[in-house]
């Protein structure tokens, strides 16, 4: 092997190495049998939420995993496979796929590492159904807000009990 070749393969292993450390989620997936046109809709579905997706050689990726300690991948990386980095949202790589895979059979979900947990198949499906991060920021914010909302109805009862002025004393205490 030239010294050449030798060096662009180091550098393709570093590359994905940087991506596998940088990454919030890394999720495998097969893509055989998809059209062109298919991943394509399904890159700028990725590329909509800023997750990145990339083939590399298989033997590329397993050095890079086996650097990253990320070894229960490698079994995983048999047949044409393609990874997806998730670089702001941990969970947007395996929702976008587990969606894209539902009208589109040919895509398998393999595993993943998401937030330096491996999670095989079934686990990266459990995954894909929890919100995107707004959604999870919403449903915090609520959980948040009704204990608050609640007293404001405790206060509101005692003034509508009480009279007018009452209201201004609940809500002075």
């Amino acid at each position: 092997m030239s010294k050449e070749i030798l060096e662009a393969k180091q550098q393709v292993v570093a590359e994905i190495s940087e991506q596998l450390k940088n990454s919030q989620s890394t999720v495998v997936v097969e893509y055989r049998g998809l059209t062109v046109a298919e991943v394509t809709e399904l890159r700028r579905a990725l590329r909509a939420e800023n997750v990145g997706f990339k083939v590399y050689k298989n033997t590329l990726v397993q050095r890079a995993v086996e650097q990253e300690g990320m070894n229960e991948l490698e079994e995983y990386l048999v047949g044409p496979n393609a990874l997806a980095f998730g670089k702001d949202d941990a969970v947007a790589p395996a929702r976008i796929l587990a969606n894209f895979a539902k009208d589109h059979e040919a895509l398998q979900i393999k595993a993943a590492y998401i937030e330096g947990k491996f999670l095989p198949k079934e686990e990266v499906m459990a995954v894909s159904q929890l919100p995107n991060r707004e959604g999870m920021y919403s449903m915090l914010l609520a959980c948040m807000k009704e204990p608050v909302a609640k007293v404001a109805r405790v206060i509101q009862a005692v003034a509508d009990a009480k009279g007018g002025d009452a209201a201004e004393e609940a809500a002075a205490e």
